[in-house]
C-alpha cells in the first residue's frame, strides 16, 4: 500500500519563542545555535505532521543571519513541507524577531531542512507524496528538486554530472 497524498498547508507550523538572557551572547544578541535548535525543532514538527512518522534530520541547508535578533524579541518560525521524495521530505522555515513594544517586525533568517521518516527500527520508510496548491507552494515544488540535488553533490552521494535539473540552469539543451 503507497502513503496517501498530502497537501502542503497540512504541515503548516507555527512556533514562537521568547528570546530570555540564557538564549543570547555577550552583545545581548540570540546566539545563532539556538537558533538552529528551535528551527530544527519546528521543522521536525512540520515533517512529523506530513509524514505522520518520526523523523530524523538528514540536512540543513546554508543559514544566513540577515539582521540580529535581540534580548526580549518574540521569535516566529513558520515551516512547511515543500516536496516529499521516497523517504525524506524538504522543509522550508522563516523566521521573523519582532520586538513586541515598538511592534517592529523583520524576517530574520530562511532556510531549508531535510528530514527522513523512519520506523521504530530506525529504518527508513516511504512518505506520503506532497500535492501543491497555491502558486508560491508549487514554485517551492519545483525548485525543491534542484536544490535535492544540490545537496547531494555538496554531500558528495551524487555525481555533478548526473544532477540534470542542476545542469539545465545552466546549460540549454
Amino acid at each position: 500500500m503507497s502513503p496517501k497524498k498530502k497537501f502542503a498547508k497540512e504541515s503548516f507550523t507555527i512556533m514562537n519563542e521568547l528570546v530570555l538572557p540564557n538564549d543570547t551572547n555577550t552583545l545581548n544578541n540570540l546566539m545563532g545555535g539556538r537558533l538552529l535548535h528551535w528551527m530544527d525543532i519546528a521543522a521536525a514538527i512540520s515533517a512529523q505532521k506530513h509524514c505522520n512518522r518520526i523523523v530524523v534530520t538528514a540536512s540543513v541547508d546554508n543559514v544566513s543571519f540577515k539582521h540580529p535578533i535581540k534580548l526580549g524579541d518574540v521569535i516566529t518560525i513558520e515551516a512547511k513541507v515543500t516536496r516529499a521524495f521516497n523517504t525524506s521530505v524538504e522543509v522550508r522555515l522563516d523566521v521573523w524577531a519582532e520586538n513586541i513594544p515598538s511592534g517592529a517586525r523583520q524576517k530574520s533568517n530562511e532556510a531549508y531542512y531535510t528530514f527522513v521518516a523512519v520506523d521504530q527500527s530506525a529504518r527508513t520508510i516511504p512518505v506520503p507524496e506532497l500535492i501543491p496548491e497555491t502558486p508560491e507552494e508549487t514554485d517551492l515544488f519545483d525548485g525543491a528538486l534542484r536544490r535535492r540535488q544540490l545537496r547531494l553533490v555538496l554531500g558528495g552521494k551524487m555525481n555533478p554530472d548526473d544532477a540534470s535539473e542542476l545542469k539545465a540552469l545552466f546549460f540549454k539543451a
